[in-house]
């Protein structure tokens, strides 16, 4: 049975943007903007799905493992190498 890759993403998730996407990077993280406010969960929600939807993947194989109210955030990503997120991101040097 082989083990199922797993890979860690730090992201900076900035809310109220005008559209959804990767804006480089802030502080040594990937920085996404997205157009969802800060309210009820609406960013995390949006960044995971945009995550999932770039990469091609299930959202349920994208999940926020910290920062819920930050906009630093941990996404874990099933199934996907770190190689390939950095290619989908358009971070070759991730």
């Amino acid at each position: 049975m082989s083990r199922m890759t797993s890979t860690r993403l730090e992201v900076y998730v900035q809310p109220g943007a005008s559209r959804t996407e990767v804006a480089g990077k802030h502080d040594g993280v990937v920085k996404i903007r997205v157009a969802a406010p800060a309210i009820e969960n609406a960013a995390n929600r949006a960044a995971v799905e945009f995550v999932a939807d770039t990469l091609g993947i299930a959202k349920r194989c994208v999940r926020l493992v910290s920062g819920h109210a930050s906009r630093r955030k941990v996404l874990e990503i099933d199934g996907v190498s770190a190689e390939l997120v950095a290619t989908r991101l358009g971070l070759p040097n991730l």
